[in-house]
């Protein structure tokens, strides 16, 4: 196959700006190409037996082992996640579970430094038990048995497939005999082929995931919030005690590389314009609250806005379970701790318990010029305010569906907060998911500034800098932004300097969407570039997009 000229204008665009990146090597992914023909060899792909049945796409997750087809249900007017992992016979399901037995009794504690060398040696000792008990397997078979092998103890198990495939936002599993839901990106919340058909099946699957967490669940406590091994978010329940229905569990996907504000834009969840309006806010230090409903993608964007913090600042973020990632340096994350025992009647708190509020007080002694809070719920809400009318810049989340209801909820119980201490706050962007044509998606709505207290009404003053429109999906500007006007004097700039400057965020972001550049890591790399010679990276950006 001869390379196409995409990738030859990808790479000479970096190579007019590498020398100011200084980076050796930028990941540029190349386009994802759906694969929808058969795939022969250790995973067949099964034919579709019935007619109702319309295959939408069939995409490889772990090629040549484990792949996803996308089917549409026409009788029921729904999509279905099918999960397609190698066949396997009566005979090699028994063999498979000798294997187990006789591997736990052989395995050795040891260290490893690469998940690969801990796959290598559980084939060796697979390969050293088959030999003891005398079997040989053909390639296929042998290459079957140790997928099932390294998914049941390295992965996830029977959910190890939407646990890496991209495209899975949340797994649900809410009982016995109910099928396991996904919530996919393109289409949604859609029902798998995943299912526990017993009790004690899916109770072992649950005390083994928990346990992979490093956490315990038993009947005493039979609810566990806890972070999996690569990140993701787990919420299991134990039997019936909580929950009817049987065991459940939730997990809310962790992504290695979060989504990039260029990402944010090829989604169309926001225009160039507003993502350049949030990257001058965050390097000036502004304070912002991300607000939106459930799975409105909250903390996709505050984690993608963050990017733009300049590289040598001191960060520090508290979080209740771990979902931001920053290729920062200068960073703390740090992580609430659950109490054992009894709680104390005075304080409420377990012995050993650490919550976001004693991380935040132990923050603002740290020092740091920047502030992110997972979620506000509580009263750690109002030492965030007070970090914020001190100087400090803050970022967090927060469930509200608009400016009003948020003011509403920041003022009532169980946060109680002054109305005065909300002017503290620069900006609010409010997040929703919405319905573009047939597809469920994410849209910023508005992002609206807070300017401060009206004396005689005691009313909060806002200015809605963008609005999202939805008769046809497009974003419009108000002509007028206090940020602005704040940036411009704090720099002792003019109004056409602050527009100038405002275009040129907008032409490195376009720069950054035409090289391709996916990964967060390299998305910091140049803005920190920007940030040390932005005349000499503007001047490289003018000359490449000029000849594109």
């Amino acid at each position: 196959m001869g390379s196409s000229s995409k990738p030859k204008s990808k790479v000479k665009l970096y190579n007019a700006l590498k020398p100011v990146i200084g980076a050796k090597n930028l990941r540029i992914k190349p386009p994802v190409e759906h694969r929808s023909e058969d795939v022969r060899g250790v995973t067949p792909i099964p034919k579709i037996k019935q007619p109702h049945l319309r295959e939408i796409e069939v995409n490889p997750v772990e090629e040549p082992y484990s792949f996803v087809r996308i089917l549409y249900d026409n009788i029921n007017s729904e999509y279905i996640y099918e999960i397609i992992e190698p066949p396997l016979t009566k005979e090699d399901k028994e063999l498979i579970e000798k294997l187990k037995d006789e591997l736990r009794d052989r395995f050795e504690m040891k260290e490893f430094e690469t998940p690969e060398e801990r796959k290598e040696y559980l084939f060796k000792m697979a390969d050293e038990v088959m030999r003891d008990m005398n079997i040989t397997l053909d390639a296929v078979t042998d290459a079957r048995i140790k997928y099932y092998l390294n998914r049941d103890f390295l992965g996830y198990g029977v959910v190890q497939v939407p646990m890496i495939d991209s495209q899975v936002e949340d797994i649900s599993c809410d009982g016995t005999n109910i099928p396991i839901y996904i919530y996919h990106r393109m289409y949604g919340s859609i029902k798998s082929n995943l299912k526990f058909e017993k009790d004690d099946v899916l109770d072992h699957y649950v005390t083994w995931i928990v346990q992979k967490s490093g956490r315990h669940i038993s009947i005493s406590s039979p609810m566990v919030d806890a972070t999996l091994p690569d990140g993701s978010r787990l919420q299991a329940t134990l039997g019936t005690y909580v929950t009817k229905r049987g065991s459940s569990f939730t997990i809310r996907r962790f992504k290695p590389n979060p989504f990039t504000p260029i990402d944010l834009v090829r989604f169309k969840t926001m225009s160039k314009e507003m993502m350049a309006y949030l990257w001058l806010m965050v390097e000036n230090g502004m304070s912002m609250i991300v607000c939106g409903g459930t799975a409105s993608g909250k903390t996709t964007t505050l984690n993608a806005i963050l990017l733009f913090i300049p590289p040598n600042m001191k960060i520090v973020s508290i979080e209740d379970t771990r979902e931001l990632n920053l290729p920062h340096e200068n960073w703390i994350p740090s992580l609430v701790r659950e109490g054992v025992g009894e709680p104390n009647p005075v304080t409420g708190k377990k012995p050993g318990e650490i919550d976001m509020f004693d991380l935040l007080k132990a923050a603002l002694r740290q020092r740091p010029q920047y502030i992110m809070v997972g979620e506000v719920r509580g009263a750690e809400a109002y030492t965030v305010f007070q970090a914020m009318a001190t100087g400090k810049t803050c970022y967090t989340t927060f469930h509200a569906e608009d400016v009003k209801s948020m003011v509403h909820r920041f003022e009532n119980a169980p946060i109680n907060l002054p109305r005065a201490l909300i002017t503290a706050l620069n900006v609010v962007l409010m997040q929703a998911q919405v319905k573009v044509g047939t597809t469920m998606t994410r849209r910023t709505k508005s992002i609206t500034e807070i300017v401060g207290l009206d004396p005689e009404t005691d009313e909060i003053i806002t200015n809605n800098a963008y609005t999202w429109n939805p008769a046809d999906d497009s974003f419009n500007f108000s002509g007028h932004s206090y940020v602005y006007e704040k940036i411009a004097t704090l720099k002792g700039w003019s109004q056409r300097r602050m527009e100038l400057e405002v275009k040129r965020r907008e032409k490195m972001l376009t720069y950054m969407e035409k090289l391709g550049v996916r990964y967060y890591r390299d998305v910091a790399r140049v803005v920190s570039a920007y940030y040390k010679n932005p005349e000499e990276v503007m001047k490289r950006v003018n000359e490449v997009l000029g000849e594109e």
